[in-house]
């Protein structure tokens, strides 16, 4: 597994989508992880995003040539969102190819939020130590 020193967990509370479209529902999941941004207007991260998660699903991993072949773009493009999405605990780096971390959605949210769970203990621990530091 990819070893993540940095990770940016960003999570945006929107409003669930009302109709049950897959692709209206991958949008919604990976808007509320800060995924994409009104920057992308090609929309290349989530293109990108849904091709990992294929990939998942079929256990595969792929290059950065064949989600750019998949997805349509040019490789600088797709290692730029390639790096948004290792950064965000997304995706993993194995043998010069790219997978979900996970093989399916709802364990992906499960290891982002244990993610999350260890970030919070660790800030836990150390606001403990400054109020100690401070108030005693």
């Amino acid at each position: 597994m990819y070893n993540i020193n940095i990770q940016e967990i960003t999570i945006i509370r929107n409003r669930k989508p009302a109709m049950k479209d897959v692709n209206q529902e991958l949008q919604w999941f990976g808007g509320s992880l800060g995924l994409f941004n009104l920057r992308d207007r090609d929309k290349s991260c989530f293109r990108i995003f849904v091709e990992m998660v294929k990939s998942a699903r079929e256990r595969q991993a792929l290059s950065s040539d064949e989600l750019a072949a998949r997805a349509s773009l040019s490789r600088g493009t797709v290692i730029h969102h390639l790096q948004k999405l290792m950064k965000a605990g997304i995706i993993v780096h194995e043998r010069n190819t790219y997978i979900l971390r996970v093989d399916n959605m709802r364990s992906l949210i499960d290891e982002i939020e244990k993610d999350l769970d260890r970030t919070l203990s660790d800030l836990r621990d150390v606001a403990g130590q400054i109020d100690r530091e401070l108030y005693n």
